[in-house]
């Protein structure tokens, strides 16, 4: 049961956090905040390496005989990765 509470909180801070880099993007193609010049650029790009890597670990995870627990935690990992750097990132002091 613990697994699942982990797994629940995890998501949560991924999706707070992919709401605030959203918002900081936002503020920034508004000019409302510094943003770099290749930010748009960044948000396309990244998404589809980010999200290959999430499917091939999730995949790779249940083709190995893991629970889908597991798996959705192996998926879940680059996702949340991402968003996390990208908050730090945009919310550190310039």
């Amino acid at each position: 049961m613990l697994q699942y509470f982990n797994l629940h909180m995890r998501t949560a801070q991924m999706l707070v956090e992919a709401q605030g880099v959203i918002n900081m993007r936002m503020m920034g193609m508004a000019g409302l905040v510094p943003s770099h010049a290749d930010e748009g650029l960044r948000m396309v790009a990244e998404k589809h390496t980010v999200f290959m890597e999430s499917a091939l670990a999730g995949t790779g995870a249940l083709l190995a005989g893991k629970t889908p627990a597991q798996a959705y935690g192996l998926a879940l990992t680059p996702i949340g990765r991402t968003t996390h750097a990208n908050s730090k990132r945009l919310t550190a002091p310039s």
